[in-house]
């Protein structure tokens, strides 16, 4: 297997704290020898499971850099059994412009399992493949629905063939003790960083935390509660579990949006108007939204319907929608057993 050209300026295996950084070549027409700097944190206190957390693998999902660098800041070797390694945002560049893709138009969240020989964001997905994920008992991954779309703040997970992974998911997602859990499909390609983890047999723990291009402080803190318990339920990080019940909380609720019938796109393009709201109860055929067209005022808008029942657990953020763009996703909500 050809050696990463991504650099790490830190040893993953040392104990204590450690700050550094990944270098990711790149050059561009003012400076012909130059990286990419990707911060990095190590954290160590014995030899105990190894936890990987990311942020901002797309860069407008402040959520997760938040929450990580708040891990990364306060949490010390004396609190972590094992070892803990932070990359509070992946896709620093797009980040600084607070956009989902990179400048080049590259999605990260596109480019695994990733190439040594390809480009940037193929070489650094390669160091997380090849480096970074083998270190992992358990890969935590923070999203959002960024600028484009709004989720009901839940923590996720992909259906995985093998029972004892699976179980052990289905407890991490738990874990994070958001309001609403989710299983989900990939509708827009491959290369996810949680699939290639998957494959790897890792313990992935993901979550998807409001989004809509704003962040109020209770989504902070249930980043930052929920990024914690899951690393105490891992046996990451020191500390009592928390549990709903714990939290005088009710039950966690539990959504399958595993058909491609759960998400609806655009038919053709317009100004998108919502017609209901995240949580609603929606049937087959209900109405969900309408596109709306401003060179043709007198047209009739065009309605978007339900094809599933169930819980609208996502909406379009932006107006401006372009054919074949998903405004809604409608998932059944279901029992916990289901995933046994």
């Amino acid at each position: 297997m050809a050696e990463s050209p991504v650099r790490c300026t830190i040893d993953l295996d040392a104990p204590g704290k450690q700050v550094g950084a990944l270098h990711v070549p790149r050059s561009s027409n003012t400076a012909g020898w130059a990286s990419t700097v990707v911060p990095i944190v190590t954290v160590r206190g014995g030899d105990g499971p190894t936890a990987l957390v990311v942020g901002g693998v797309h860069g407008d999902e402040p959520e997760g850099q938040v929450a990580a660098l708040g891990l990364a800041r306060e949490v010390t070797p004396e609190e972590v059994p094992g070892r803990l390694i932070i990359v509070p945002c992946a896709s620093m560049d797009a980040a600084r412009a607070f956009t989902r893709l990179w400048p080049s138009g590259a999605n990260l969240n596109r480019s695994f399992p990733g190439s040594p020989d390809g480009s940037p964001d193929e070489q650094l997905a390669h160091f997380f493949s090849t480096v970074l994920f083998p270190l992992a008992d358990v890969v935590v991954d923070i999203h959002s629905g960024g600028r484009s779309g709004m989720h009901l703040p839940w923590a996720e997970m992909h259906w995985v063939e093998d029972p004892g992974q699976r179980r052990r998911m289905v407890a991490a997602m738990y874990a994070w003790n958001t309001d609403w859990c989710a299983v989900y499909i990939d509708i827009a390609g491959t290369g996810l960083l949680v699939g290639e983890a998957e494959r790897q047999g890792k313990v992935v723990a993901s979550a998807e935390l409001g989004g809509g291009g704003h962040v109020t402080a209770a989504l902070h803190r249930l980043a930052a509660s929920g990024l914690r318990n899951v690393l105490r339920h891992e046996g990451v990080l020191a500390g009592e579990v928390a549990t709903r019940a714990s939290l005088g909380l009710p039950e966690q609720r539990l959504l399958m949006a595993t058909e491609l019938e759960n998400y609806l796109l655009a038919p053709e393009s317009g100004i998108w108007e919502a017609l209901v709201d995240l949580g609603d109860r929606v049937e087959v055929g209900d109405p969900v939204g309408r596109l709306l067209f401003l060179e043709r005022p007198d047209r009739e808008p065009e309605l978007v319907r339900a094809s599933t029942a169930g819980i609208v657990c996502t909406i379009r953020a932006i107006a401006p929608t372009t054919q074949g763009d998903c405004v809604a996703v409608v998932a059944r909500e279901a029992d916990r057993s289901e995933l046994d």
